[in-house]
């Protein structure tokens, strides 16, 4: 269960706090004047929704590909290269 912490409050509590975060794998909500501006958790949580989200991401541009090659399917291949010559011909020189 989630706990909600302002930061005054936090900085007088800071060990307290760090080692129920570290040991116990309770999050926090640190907020300033009562709006919720972080959040404090334990490192494998944090590398856990990293990980769902770098997997969100992976799939959202698989997702895309394919979009792409259904669009893509009704043209040549030689078609598309030359519509990507052409763009890059009209691109300014470095």
């Amino acid at each position: 269960m989630q706990k909600i912490i302002g930061v005054t409050e936090l900085q007088r509590r800071f060990r307290a706090v760090f080692d129920e975060v570290a040991r116990k794998r309770t999050p926090y909500i640190l907020t300033r004047g009562s709006r919720p501006e972080a959040v404090m958790l334990a490192y494998e949580d944090f590398l856990h929704y990293q990980q769902l989200s770098e997997q969100n991401i992976l799939a959202r541009f698989d997702r895309l590909m394919k979009r792409m090659a259904a669009h893509n399917a009704a043209f040549a291949d030689e078609e598309i290269e030359a519509d990507i010559e052409h763009a890059r011909a009209e691109l300014p020189a470095p």
